[in-house]
């Protein structure tokens, strides 16, 4: 029997092309998305991965999800944290409520996702985290410091959970992608794409969700079971960390 993926935010960009990269893998996966029904069905019907709504904001709403994915295609060992959101804006402009959007999908959804289900993974004595996320968590962003406070402290998150994990035979680790060719990058106005965005990245171009994809497949597989707490930059040179 195939091992079980979750994949947060799995029906579109990024997360669709993990969804999709896990199930030729040999997983079985289930996608969560939070709000687009069509986007969802589409997906389903072109891939035939099954799908789950709710929003990771919430956290009974996680655990109730979780369990049906559980009681319908069996105990989850791989959790892929990819859902996130921007509200962006320059700081002295933020609105609280555009703060709390951020951190309570992109930080706060990493633990209501795998807090319900740790215990099965230390139980199992198995299981693989991976959280995704960014590049401006790392060097930061103007515009964009909820966003960036969110996704840096999914990596503080990361390296504390592996310790906790490593004994349990649970890795965690994260990847912080950079720019990469999803629809919402790839409607930036062209002009700003090539004079202000493609010079910054070293090899040239955006990277594609299918190489991010690949990185989680490594991540997720027996072969990296000895790499935990560790941070994957996908960023065509970009930002060295």
């Amino acid at each position: 029997m195939s091992k079980v993926a979750l994949v947060t935010g799995g029906t579109r960009g990024i997360g669709a092309a993990i969804s999709i990269a896990l199930k030729a893998a040999g997983y079985t996966v289930a996608a969560n998305y939070a709000g687009n029904d069509e986007a969802a069905a589409a997906f389903t019907a072109e891939t035939g991965i099954n799908t789950y709504k709710w929003s990771v904001a919430d956290y009974q709403a996680c655990a109730d999800g979780i369990a049906k994915v559980e009681e319908e295609l069996g105990e989850i060992s791989v959790l892929v944290n990819n859902a996130g959101i921007t509200r962006d804006g320059m700081f002295h402009k933020m609105t609280p409520e555009k703060w709390n959007e951020v951190i309570n999908t992109n930080l706060n959804g990493v633990f209501n996702m795998t807090h319900p289900i740790w215990p099965g993974m230390r139980n199992r004595k198995f299981g693989r985290v991976i959280n995704i996320s960014s590049i401006n968590g790392q060097k930061g962003q103007a515009g964009q410091a909820n966003y960036s406070a969110a996704k840096a402290g999914d990596l503080g998150l990361t390296r504390a959970l592996a310790q906790e994990g490593a004994r349990a035979g649970i890795t965690v680790n994260a990847i912080c992608p950079g720019y990469i060719g999803t629809e919402m990058v790839k409607a930036i106005d062209e002009d700003v794409l090539n004079k202000h965005i493609l010079p910054l990245i070293p090899v040239g171009r955006l990277g594609e969700p299918e190489e991010i994809a690949r990185c989680v497949v490594f991540l997720a597989s027996e072969d990296a079971g000895f790499i935990t707490g560790s941070t994957i930059s996908a960023n065509g040179g970009q930002y060295f960390t």
